[in-house]
C-alpha cells in the first residue's frame, strides 16, 4: 500500500512538471492582476476562483504540448533533460492524454463559468504557443520570442476579459508591457544557454547572430519596456506610486542590460534573468496596489 501511494504520488509529480508550474503560476498571476484592475471593487470569489484555474488548466495544456513537442529537443539539452518525457518517464500517449483532458475542461470551465470571449481569447493563446510558437516560429527563425510573445502576453488581455466581457485599452497596454518583455527576458537566459540550444539546433539569436548582437538586441529591448512600463500612467490608468515604482523597477533592468553589454558575464547574465522574472512580478504587484489605492 505504502508503495503504491508513492508511486502514485510520483506520477503525479511527473505530470505535473509538463505544466511548467513556475512559468504557469507566473502567467496566471498576470491574469489575475488583469482582472483586479478591470474594476474599482473586489472580484466575485467564484468569477475569480473559475478564471484561474481554467486559465491555469489551459496554460497547463499548452506547456504538455510544447514538451511533448520538443521531447527530442529536451533530451539535448543540459536545461530541460531532466523532464519526463526525455526521461522515458511518460509516454507520448500519456502526455497528450493528459494534455487534451486538463485543455478541454479549463476551455468548458471559461466557457461555463465565466464568459464565451475569455474561452475563445484563451484558446487562441493555446494555439499561439502550443502551435505557432513551438511547431513553426521557435525552429524556424531567431525571433521567435519576439513573435511568438504575443501569446505570452496575453493573460492580463484573459484577465480583463473574464471580469468585464470585453478587451479595453488599458488591457492592450498591459499586453504590451509583457510583449517587451519577453525578449530581454528570453535573451538574458538564451545567452548563457547559447550551447544548449545550438546543440539543440534552434535558432536563437545568440546562435544565429552571436552574442554582442543579442547584449545590443536585449538592451534596445530594456528601453523599449521602460517606455512601455509607462504608459499606464501616461494613459490615466495609474497614479504615482506604480509611476515611482516603474521607474525604479525598469532602471534597475536598463543598468543590468548595460552591464550585459559592456562586460558580459554568464553570471551576470544569470541574474539579469532572475532579475526580469521578479521586475514583472513586482512591477504588476505595484501596479494593483496604486489601483486600489488610487480609487
Amino acid at each position: 500500500m505504502q508503495f503504491a501511494l508513492t508511486s502514485s504520488g510520483l506520477r503525479l509529480r511527473q505530470f505535473i512538471s509538463l505544466t511548467k508550474p513556475r512559468v504557469v503560476s507566473l502567467i496566471v498571476f498576470c491574469a489575475a492582476i488583469g482582472m483586479f484592475l478591470a474594476t474599482p471593487g473586489m472580484v466575485p470569489a467564484g468569477l475569480l476562483l473559475s478564471a484561474i484555474v481554467g486559465i491555469w488548466l489551459v496554460a497547463g495544456s499548452a506547456a504538455a504540448v510544447n514538451c511533448l513537442v520538443e521531447r527530442r529537443i529536451d533530451a539535448v539539452m543540459s536545461r530541460t533533460r531532466g523532464r519526463p518525457l526525455p526521461r522515458g518517464e511518460l509516454t507520448s500517449s500519456q502526455t497528450l492524454t493528459f494534455a487534451a483532458v486538463i485543455g478541454v475542461a479549463g476551455l468548458w470551465m471559461l466557457y461555463v463559468l465565466v464568459n464565451p470571449l475569455t474561452m475563445w481569447l484563451t484558446f487562441g493563446t493555446f494555439i499561439g504557443y502550443a502551435v505557432i510558437y513551438t511547431v513553426l516560429l521557435k525552429p524556424s527563425t531567431p525571433q521567435n520570442i519576439v513573435i511568438g510573445g504575443a501569446s505570452g502576453a496575453m493573460p492580463p488581455i484573459l484577465g480583463w476579459a473574464a471580469v468585464t466581457g470585453d478587451v479595453a485599452p488599458e488591457a492592450l497596454l498591459l499586453f504590451l508591457i509583457i510583449f517587451s518583455w519577453t525578449p530581454p527576458h528570453f535573451w538574458a537566459l538564451a545567452l548563457y544557454r547559447t550551447e544548449d540550444f545550438a546543440r539543440a539546433g534552434l535558432p536563437m539569436l545568440p546562435v544565429t547572430h552571436g552574442q554582442r548582437f543579442t547584449r545590443l538586441y536585449v538592451l534596445l529591448y530594456t528601453l523599449v519596456l521602460f517606455a512601455s512600463a509607462l504608459l499606464p500612467f501616461a494613459y490615466g490608468m495609474s497614479g504615482w506610486i506604480y509611476l515611482a515604482a516603474a521607474l525604479a523597477l525598469s532602471s534597475v533592468f536598463v543598468a543590468y542590460a548595460v552591464l550585459l553589454y559592456v562586460r558580459y558575464s554568464d553570471a551576470l547574465a544569470r541574474r539579469t534573468f532572475r532579475y526580469s522574472i521578479a521586475y514583472l512580478a513586482m512591477l504588476f504587484a505595484a501596479l494593483l496596489v496604486d489601483h486600489y489605492l488610487y480609487f
